[in-house]
Protein backbone atom coordinates (compact mmCIF):
# COMPACT_ATOMS: atom_id res chain seq x y z
CA UNK A 1 0.00 0.00 0.00
CA UNK A 2 1.00 3.46 -0.90
CA UNK A 3 2.81 5.36 1.98
CA UNK A 4 0.85 8.42 0.84
CA UNK A 5 -2.75 6.91 1.63
CA UNK A 6 -3.65 9.72 3.86
CA UNK A 7 -1.80 12.61 1.82
CA UNK A 8 -2.95 14.35 -0.97
CA UNK A 9 -2.26 12.42 -3.80
CA UNK A 10 0.75 13.06 -5.53
CA UNK A 11 1.11 13.34 -9.46
CA UNK A 12 4.43 11.67 -11.72
CA UNK A 13 3.96 13.70 -14.93
CA UNK A 14 6.28 12.23 -17.42
CA UNK A 15 7.40 14.53 -20.37
CA UNK A 16 6.89 16.79 -17.89
CA UNK A 17 8.64 19.63 -20.19
CA UNK A 18 6.97 19.02 -23.37
CA UNK A 19 3.88 19.85 -25.12
CA UNK A 20 1.54 18.01 -22.93
CA UNK A 21 3.63 17.57 -19.94
CA UNK A 22 4.55 21.08 -19.06
CA UNK A 23 1.01 21.69 -19.55
CA UNK A 24 -0.63 18.87 -17.22
CA UNK A 25 1.72 19.59 -14.55
CA UNK A 26 1.19 23.07 -14.88
CA UNK A 27 -2.56 22.54 -14.55
CA UNK A 28 -2.10 20.01 -11.33
CA UNK A 29 -0.10 22.61 -9.81
CA UNK A 30 -2.57 25.60 -10.21
CA UNK A 31 -5.26 23.11 -8.61
CA UNK A 32 -3.05 22.69 -5.71
CA UNK A 33 -1.97 19.03 -6.01
CA UNK A 34 1.36 17.82 -5.60
CA UNK A 35 3.44 17.11 -8.96
CA UNK A 36 6.34 15.80 -9.49
CA UNK A 37 7.69 16.36 -12.98
CA UNK A 38 8.99 13.40 -14.45
CA UNK A 39 12.63 15.07 -16.56
CA UNK A 40 16.19 14.34 -16.26
CA UNK A 41 16.92 17.50 -15.07
CA UNK A 42 14.10 17.26 -11.87
CA UNK A 43 15.20 16.95 -8.42
CA UNK A 44 14.56 13.20 -8.58
CA UNK A 45 15.61 12.67 -11.87
CA UNK A 46 13.63 10.54 -14.73
CA UNK A 47 14.95 9.12 -17.46
CA UNK A 48 13.03 6.68 -19.84
CA UNK A 49 16.58 5.21 -20.78
CA UNK A 50 17.83 4.88 -17.28
CA UNK A 51 15.58 2.20 -15.55
CA UNK A 52 17.37 3.03 -12.44
CA UNK A 53 15.68 6.20 -11.73
CA UNK A 54 12.03 4.87 -12.41
CA UNK A 55 11.60 3.39 -8.67
CA UNK A 56 12.82 6.94 -7.09
CA UNK A 57 10.58 8.91 -9.55
CA UNK A 58 7.56 6.46 -8.44
CA UNK A 59 7.80 7.03 -4.62
CA UNK A 60 4.60 7.66 -3.08
CA UNK A 61 2.80 8.69 -6.14
CA UNK A 62 -0.86 8.11 -6.82
CA UNK A 63 -0.90 8.15 -10.36
CA UNK A 64 1.25 8.76 -13.54
CA UNK A 65 0.64 10.45 -17.00
CA UNK A 66 2.33 8.55 -18.67
CA UNK A 67 3.76 10.20 -22.04
CA UNK A 68 6.55 7.99 -23.50
CA UNK A 69 9.72 9.77 -25.41
CA UNK A 70 10.25 10.04 -28.26
CA UNK A 71 6.99 7.67 -29.38
CA UNK A 72 5.23 5.25 -28.89
CA UNK A 73 5.96 3.63 -32.37
CA UNK A 74 9.64 4.48 -31.70
CA UNK A 75 10.97 0.48 -31.47
CA UNK A 76 11.60 -0.97 -28.12
CA UNK A 77 8.54 1.23 -26.83
CA UNK A 78 6.34 -2.09 -26.03
CA UNK A 79 9.34 -3.75 -23.81
CA UNK A 80 9.86 0.05 -22.21
CA UNK A 81 6.00 0.63 -20.80
CA UNK A 82 5.64 -2.71 -20.05
CA UNK A 83 8.65 -2.68 -17.40
CA UNK A 84 7.92 0.72 -16.11
CA UNK A 85 4.21 -0.66 -15.48
CA UNK A 86 5.02 -3.21 -13.55
CA UNK A 87 7.59 -1.03 -11.60
CA UNK A 88 4.61 1.32 -11.20
CA UNK A 89 2.16 -1.42 -9.78
CA UNK A 90 4.80 -3.00 -7.28
CA UNK A 91 5.55 0.66 -6.25
CA UNK A 92 1.76 1.26 -5.06
CA UNK A 93 0.93 3.65 -8.09
CA UNK A 94 -2.96 3.35 -8.39
CA UNK A 95 -3.73 4.94 -11.90
CA UNK A 96 -1.78 5.52 -15.46
CA UNK A 97 -2.85 7.80 -17.72
CA UNK A 98 -1.71 7.16 -20.97
CA UNK A 99 -0.50 9.14 -24.02
CA UNK A 100 -1.61 7.39 -27.08
CA UNK A 101 -1.66 7.98 -31.19
CA UNK A 102 -4.15 6.82 -33.37
CA UNK A 103 -3.36 4.16 -35.73
CA UNK A 104 -0.28 3.53 -34.61
CA UNK A 105 -0.16 -0.57 -34.15
CA UNK A 106 2.28 -0.29 -31.87
CA UNK A 107 0.56 1.99 -29.51
CA UNK A 108 -1.99 -0.07 -29.57
CA UNK A 109 0.30 -2.47 -27.71
CA UNK A 110 1.08 -0.27 -25.26
CA UNK A 111 -2.39 0.45 -24.81
CA UNK A 112 -3.29 -3.78 -24.57
CA UNK A 113 -0.79 -3.38 -21.97
CA UNK A 114 -2.02 -0.49 -19.79
CA UNK A 115 -5.36 -2.03 -19.70
CA UNK A 116 -3.52 -5.26 -18.45
CA UNK A 117 -1.42 -3.94 -15.68
CA UNK A 118 -3.86 -4.02 -13.04
CA UNK A 119 -4.06 -0.33 -12.34
CA UNK A 120 -6.88 1.60 -13.18
CA UNK A 121 -6.47 3.62 -16.40
CA UNK A 122 -7.29 5.75 -19.25
CA UNK A 123 -6.18 6.18 -22.58
CA UNK A 124 -5.79 9.48 -23.99
CA UNK A 125 -5.22 8.75 -27.85
CA UNK A 126 -4.46 11.65 -29.92
CA UNK A 127 -4.54 13.04 -33.73
CA UNK A 128 -1.29 15.22 -34.53
CA UNK A 129 -0.71 18.25 -31.72
CA UNK A 130 -1.49 21.58 -33.68
CA UNK A 131 1.18 22.56 -31.61
CA UNK A 132 3.81 20.72 -33.97
CA UNK A 133 3.44 24.23 -35.68
CA UNK A 134 4.93 25.80 -33.03
CA UNK A 135 6.63 23.84 -30.33
CA UNK A 136 7.70 21.30 -32.26
CA UNK A 137 8.53 19.55 -35.72
CA UNK A 138 7.62 22.16 -38.05
CA UNK A 139 8.64 25.24 -36.49
CA UNK A 140 11.49 25.47 -38.17
CA UNK A 141 9.58 25.19 -41.37
CA UNK A 142 7.35 27.87 -40.38
CA UNK A 143 10.13 30.46 -39.54
CA UNK A 144 11.39 29.83 -42.57
CA UNK A 145 8.40 30.36 -45.12
CA UNK A 146 8.21 26.83 -46.61
CA UNK A 147 6.78 23.91 -45.12
CA UNK A 148 8.28 21.15 -47.46
CA UNK A 149 6.26 17.54 -46.25
CA UNK A 150 4.95 14.12 -48.07
CA UNK A 151 1.35 13.48 -47.95
CA UNK A 152 0.46 17.06 -47.78
CA UNK A 153 -2.75 16.86 -49.00
CA UNK A 154 -3.96 14.17 -46.36
CA UNK A 155 -6.73 15.47 -43.94
CA UNK A 156 -6.03 15.64 -40.30
CA UNK A 157 -7.80 16.56 -37.27
CA UNK A 158 -4.87 18.26 -35.47
CA UNK A 159 -5.41 18.27 -31.89
CA UNK A 160 -4.74 21.54 -29.27
CA UNK A 161 -2.44 20.58 -26.32
CA UNK A 162 -4.33 22.30 -23.94
CA UNK A 163 -7.42 20.07 -24.66
CA UNK A 164 -5.33 17.13 -24.26
CA UNK A 165 -3.98 18.09 -21.08
CA UNK A 166 -7.62 19.07 -19.73
CA UNK A 167 -8.54 15.60 -20.36
CA UNK A 168 -5.71 14.29 -18.60
CA UNK A 169 -6.17 16.16 -15.68
CA UNK A 170 -9.49 15.30 -15.52
CA UNK A 171 -8.90 11.62 -15.85
CA UNK A 172 -6.04 11.59 -13.23
CA UNK A 173 -8.31 13.96 -10.39
CA UNK A 174 -11.70 13.07 -11.35
CA UNK A 175 -14.14 10.00 -11.00
CA UNK A 176 -16.09 8.57 -13.92
CA UNK A 177 -12.67 8.37 -16.53
CA UNK A 178 -11.65 4.87 -15.51
CA UNK A 179 -11.21 2.67 -18.55
CA UNK A 180 -12.46 5.24 -20.61
CA UNK A 181 -10.58 5.60 -24.22
CA UNK A 182 -10.57 9.17 -25.68
CA UNK A 183 -10.05 9.61 -28.76
CA UNK A 184 -8.77 12.97 -29.28
CA UNK A 185 -9.03 15.24 -32.14
CA UNK A 186 -10.11 18.88 -33.39
CA UNK A 187 -13.45 19.46 -35.02
CA UNK A 188 -12.55 19.36 -38.20
CA UNK A 189 -9.70 18.11 -40.45
CA UNK A 190 -7.73 19.77 -42.78
CA UNK A 191 -4.61 19.13 -44.90
CA UNK A 192 -0.84 19.92 -43.85
CA UNK A 193 -1.43 22.70 -47.21
CA UNK A 194 -4.22 24.10 -45.49
CA UNK A 195 -2.63 24.23 -42.05
CA UNK A 196 0.10 26.24 -43.40
CA UNK A 197 -2.36 28.48 -45.57
CA UNK A 198 -3.61 29.04 -42.36
CA UNK A 199 -0.71 30.23 -40.75
CA UNK A 200 0.11 31.99 -43.43
CA UNK A 201 -2.81 34.49 -43.35
CA UNK A 202 -2.63 35.22 -39.64
CA UNK A 203 0.63 36.28 -39.50
CA UNK A 204 0.58 38.08 -42.68
CA UNK A 205 3.75 36.61 -43.77
CA UNK A 206 4.27 34.19 -47.59
CA UNK A 207 4.70 30.87 -46.26
CA UNK A 208 4.07 28.24 -48.88
CA UNK A 209 3.41 24.85 -48.63
CA UNK A 210 6.00 22.31 -51.05
CA UNK A 211 4.83 18.84 -51.25
CA UNK A 212 7.71 16.54 -51.89
CA UNK A 213 8.62 12.88 -51.72
CA UNK A 214 9.35 10.54 -48.73
CA UNK A 215 12.85 10.60 -50.05
CA UNK A 216 13.46 14.18 -50.22
CA UNK A 217 11.93 14.01 -46.60
CA UNK A 218 14.46 12.09 -45.16
CA UNK A 219 17.39 13.83 -47.11
CA UNK A 220 16.18 17.09 -46.34
CA UNK A 221 16.18 15.94 -42.48
CA UNK A 222 19.87 14.37 -42.88
CA UNK A 223 21.15 17.34 -44.37
CA UNK A 224 19.74 19.11 -40.94
CA UNK A 225 21.42 16.66 -39.07
CA UNK A 226 17.93 15.54 -37.33
CA UNK A 227 18.80 12.37 -35.25
CA UNK A 228 18.73 9.07 -37.12
CA UNK A 229 16.17 7.78 -34.84
CA UNK A 230 14.05 10.64 -35.24
CA UNK A 231 14.44 10.75 -39.22
CA UNK A 232 13.00 7.06 -38.57
CA UNK A 233 10.35 8.18 -36.19
CA UNK A 234 9.26 10.84 -38.70
CA UNK A 235 9.49 8.98 -41.74
CA UNK A 236 7.18 6.47 -40.11
CA UNK A 237 4.16 8.76 -39.33
CA UNK A 238 3.94 10.36 -42.58
CA UNK A 239 4.69 7.62 -44.66
CA UNK A 240 2.49 4.93 -42.81
CA UNK A 241 0.36 7.06 -41.03
CA UNK A 242 -0.66 9.83 -42.70
CA UNK A 243 -2.94 7.64 -45.40
CA UNK A 244 -5.99 8.81 -44.54
CA UNK A 245 -6.82 6.60 -41.65
CA UNK A 246 -6.98 9.23 -39.09
CA UNK A 247 -8.78 11.99 -41.13
CA UNK A 248 -12.00 11.52 -39.41
CA UNK A 249 -12.47 14.12 -36.45
CA UNK A 250 -14.11 12.23 -33.33
CA UNK A 251 -16.36 13.76 -29.71
CA UNK A 252 -13.34 12.06 -27.25
CA UNK A 253 -12.89 15.18 -26.08
CA UNK A 254 -17.02 16.32 -25.87
CA UNK A 255 -17.14 12.77 -24.20
CA UNK A 256 -14.65 13.43 -21.30
CA UNK A 257 -14.88 17.10 -20.98
CA UNK A 258 -18.61 18.41 -21.85
CA UNK A 259 -17.16 20.62 -24.18
CA UNK A 260 -16.01 20.57 -27.76
CA UNK A 261 -12.30 21.03 -28.39
CA UNK A 262 -10.28 23.77 -30.17
CA UNK A 263 -10.57 24.56 -33.46
CA UNK A 264 -7.18 25.07 -35.40
CA UNK A 265 -8.20 28.16 -36.12
CA UNK A 266 -8.47 29.60 -32.63
CA UNK A 267 -4.88 27.85 -31.79
CA UNK A 268 -3.62 29.96 -34.83
CA UNK A 269 -4.55 33.31 -33.63
CA UNK A 270 -3.53 32.78 -29.97
CA UNK A 271 -0.16 31.54 -31.22
CA UNK A 272 0.25 34.45 -33.84
CA UNK A 273 -1.22 36.93 -31.13
CA UNK A 274 1.72 35.55 -28.71
CA UNK A 275 4.59 36.40 -31.77
CA UNK A 276 5.90 32.64 -31.88
CA UNK A 277 5.91 33.22 -35.86
CA UNK A 278 7.55 36.55 -36.37
CA UNK A 279 10.32 37.13 -37.51
CA UNK A 280 12.68 39.51 -36.20
CA UNK A 281 13.69 41.97 -39.01
CA UNK A 282 17.26 42.24 -40.19
CA UNK A 283 18.32 45.51 -39.29
CA UNK A 284 19.46 48.23 -42.62
CA UNK A 285 23.15 48.35 -42.77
Amino acid sequence: MNSNDNAEPRFLVTGGTGKTGSRVAARLAAAGHEVRVGSRAAQIPFDWTDRATWRPALADVDAVYLAYQPDLAAPGATDIIRAFSAVAAAGGVRKLVLLSGRGEPEALECERIVRESGLAWTVVRCAFFAQNFSEGAFTDYILSGAVALPNGDVAEPFVHADDIADVAVAALTESGHDGEVYELTGPRALSFAEATAEIALATGRDIGFVPITRTEFVAGLTEYQVPADEISLLDYLFGTLLDGRNSAATDGVRRALGREGKDFSEYVAETARAGVWAVPEVPVQ
